[in-house]
């Protein structure tokens, strides 16, 4: 049985690591990458457990075993991860709603896609932050077509599209709660 939840332990923020270790493009094979996704950025323990002190991150656990995660990211985050300052250069220039949490990465454990958990990450997240924000923001490297689908089947809604060195980019913001005057 699957459970989601809120990171709690280093165990699991260790776990989340490996995770994403086994997904990122240099460990897939092209046909991977192209059917299967994958993720982009490399995270530490270090960086990744500041992020969890601030916002935990949402996680699949079967058993004890972290599965699937969405990271939490507080924009105060920023200019810690260098790949990720471009997105938010986008955005200050869009000038959109700053109420948002951005989703720094989603992984789902091969073993485990196809069974809904992808979008019980995000309604888990959404649950999670809808008393404090009112969006969840993230991007998506336009090759990653699976990614892309993914977030759309779910409810996400391009932002903008942009270029950062020889990737595009495409930014996403899913609404979590309705904004009040």
């Amino acid at each position: 049985m699957i459970i989601f939840t809120k990171t709690s332990t280093q165990l699991e923020l260790e776990q989340i690591l490996q995770l994403q270790q086994r997904n990122l493009p240099k460990q897939l094979s092209e046909e991977e990458k192209k059917t299967q996704g994958f993720v982009t950025v490399e995270h530490d323990l270090d960086i990744l457990s500041k992020m969890h002190d601030f916002h935990p991150h949402i996680i699949a656990k079967d058993k004890n075993k972290v599965v699937a995660y969405a990271l939490s990211m507080s924009t105060t985050f920023k200019r810690e991860i260098p790949v990720l300052i471009p997105m938010f250069n986008e955005l200050d220039k869009l000038q959109i709603d700053p109420n948002f949490i951005v989703m720094g990465q989603v992984c789902v454990d091969k073993a485990y896609r196809g069974k809904g958990i992808f979008r019980g990450l995000y309604t888990t997240m959404a649950t999670t932050f809808s008393n404090k924000f009112k969006s969840i923001i993230t991007e998506i490297d336009s090759t990653n077509t699976r990614s892309l689908q993914a977030h759309e089947a779910v409810g996400f809604k391009e932002i903008c599209e942009y270029k950062s060195g020889k990737q595009v980019w495409k930014i996403v913001s899913l609404k979590i709660k309705k904004a009040t005057h």
